[in-house]
């Protein structure tokens, strides 16, 4: 059932720069940004750590795929292909049938799927049958909240953006937007987890604010709801925010930004150790479990667009 929390709206985008987190939302083409940026998923990154912002934003260090993330993206794209089919055929069956071929378009890239073969050290991997189950599940979960019959979506896994007055680029991609006959806006978004208990809503929305707000900056529309539909539990948050809340929230991104800047002009962007790092793949270089952070990258933050840079002597 749908629990109505805080009253919000939802908007389903990914980030401009790599995954958004649990999901990147399907295979939604990476561009460059023309010049730094914030996107829902690394300003929640410097939030959490601002070394793992550094390390994924700046530095770009690669990490590993897990099979739930990658299942995350598998599904994303089964959701998007079923809305290019006539609304009649939206059917359970028709979504099922978009497992196979999205898996056969992800299973080109190697890192997926060395996922499902053994390890360097014999590591009994995942099973492709019992992933590709868990994955069509979810799919069908999707058919209990929605009647995508009844939905033509108005854009899919589609990039917003805006410029705030004072410079500040927002961007990211939209999971899906709705929009109805009298223009009201409607921003979804999957999660192939579950519906977090009520002390973590606040940080499920923050993601959802963030295309709130750019949707008002460049449609002058506030949404009428941003909806988080969670398929690994069945179940759907909603919320609708005002006009005084994304004024409010747009200070506090801006914030988020200064703070980076400060980090980036210092070059100091200290770990925040907490119970997330227990799935950081940057632990040998992070200070709080006693590694060594490489030289900042310089030449890379200023090939990034930053415009302040700490000097690197060399000998």
């Amino acid at each position: 059932m749908a629990r109505p929390s805080l009253g919000c709206v939802t908007a389903v985008f990914s980030s401009d720069t790599a995954a958004d987190g649990e999901q990147a939302a399907g295979p939604a083409p990476e561009r460059a940004p023309r010049r730094p940026s914030l996107s829902p998923s690394r300003a929640a990154d410097f939030k959490t750590c601002p070394l793992l912002y550094r390390f994924r934003t700046i530095d770009r260090l690669p990490e590993k795929k897990s099979a739930a993330a990658v299942r995350g993206t598998l599904v994303h794209a089964v959701l998007e292909r079923l809305y290019d089919l006539p609304a009649a055929e939206r059917t359970v069956d028709a979504a099922r049938g978009l497992v196979g071929p999205a898996w056969e378009e992800l299973r080109t890239d190697p890192e997926v799927a060395a996922l499902f073969t053994a390890g360097d050290e014999g590591a009994e991997p995942p099973s492709l049958e019992t992933w590709l189950a868990s994955a069509g599940k979810l799919v069908e979960t999707y058919f209990t909240l929605e009647d995508p019959t009844r939905i033509q979506p108005e854009g899919r896994e589609e990039l917003v953006e805006v410029t705030l007055p004072d410079g500040l680029l927002l961007r990211g991609y939209v999971d899906r937007l709705d929009v109805a006959r009298n223009g009201a806006l409607r921003v979804v978004d999957y999660k192939t987890g579950s519906m977090p208990r009520e002390a973590f809503e606040s940080k499920a929305l923050f993601q959802m604010k963030f295309y709130a707000l750019v949707l008002w900056r460049t449609r002058g529309v506030v949404a009428s709801q941003l909806k988080l539909i969670y398929l690994g539990d069945g179940d759907a948050l909603t919320y609708a925010p005002d006009e005084g809340e994304l004024v409010r929230f747009e200070r506090t991104l801006l914030a988020i930004w200064a703070a980076i800047e400060r980090a980036v002009s210092t070059g100091d962007f200290r770990p925040n150790r907490s119970r997330l790092c227990d799935w950081c793949d940057h632990q040998a270089l992070c200070p709080s479990f006693g590694g060594t952070p490489p030289p900042f990258p310089a030449a890379a933050a200023a090939a990034a667009g930053w415009p302040t840079l700490p000097v690197v002597e060399r000998d």
